[in-house]
């Protein structure tokens, strides 16, 4: 809709764009072999297939991190100044800042795949999680996974932490900026525009840093499992509802669409008859 529609040409919905291919690739990675190993009696994967796994979840959350940060920024120019968003927020920018975030999140993901692929896994070959996470490839591994965690603990820190600073420091700013609004109107526009941005960080981040950022890892083994499904499923079917279902200007974007499609359609069909 977004390469289609001259509605939709703005910057929100390029990064939106970029957001929605980062989740399709993550849960296509993850759910279909998830659901496998929940419905069949035998849940197996190679550990070539399980770090390839790993990788493709670890590089799209680490892109999905660093898009989320991008879009608070672009709402921070929208709100905040909206007389230099033009010339600010320009196509060249958005695609410089989204090919940098995919670039990072691909290369930074694949230093730990290089580390991992240098341990030998010797001992028990059971992962007790949905699928190929970090820590319980750690907990197989019998190489001294030291370096790993630390580059790990590292990436993760920068990685979830800075830019979640920067979102919430970015939105009390805004809402700041709101407040100021005279009308509840314009008010109210405004927060519209980033309150379902701010719901989705909040849930995401909160998961991530819990997992990967906390340190006592040991005390949440617990609920690891259910954090897992939290950030690989639940915030993935969460943001189209926020961002899509909605919107209005997807609304009538998706209308003309529909009403393309219906009249090719009816065509095709005046045409066979």
């Amino acid at each position: 809709m977004v390469a289609t529609n001259a509605r939709l040409c703005s910057p929100m919905y390029f990064f939106l764009s970029n957001l929605s291919i980062c989740e399709v690739v993550f849960t296509t990675n993850i759910v279909p072999n998830m659901l496998d190993d929940l419905l069949s009696e035998d849940g197996s994967i190679s550990l070539p297939g399980c770090l390839t796994q790993y990788y493709f979840f670890s590089s799209t959350a680490t892109t999905e991190c660093l898009l989320l940060a991008l879009m608070a920024y672009d709402r921070y120019l929208a709100i905040c100044r909206p007389l230099h968003y033009s010339s600010l927020m320009n196509f060249q920018f958005c695609c410089q800042t989204s090919m940098w975030a995919w670039l990072a999140g691909l290369t930074i993901s694949m230093v730990t795949l290089i580390l991992l692929c240098k341990s030998h896994f010797c001992g028990p070959n059971i992962i007790d999680n949905f699928f190929c996470d970090l820590s319980p490839l750690i907990e197989l591994s019998c190489s001294n996974t030291f370096l790993i965690e630390i580059e790990s603990f590292i990436f993760a820190s920068i990685l979830t932490l800075l830019p979640f600073v920067y979102i919430i420091v970015t939105y009390i700013i805004i809402l700041y900026n709101i407040y100021k609004i005279p009308s509840s109107t314009g008010r109210k526009k405004a927060f519209s525009t980033c309150s379902s941005h701010l719901a989705v960080v909040a849930t995401y981040y909160g998961t991530l840093i819990t997992m990967y950022v906390a340190p006592s890892r040991k005390q949440i083994s617990s609920i690891s499992k259910a954090l897992s499904l939290l950030y690989t499923v639940v915030t993935p079917l969460l943001n189209p509802i926020v961002y899509s279902l909605r919107n209005k200007e997807i609304h009538i974007a998706l209308n003309d669409i529909l009403k393309h499609f219906n009249i090719l359609f009816n065509k095709h069909d005046n045409l066979s008859l």
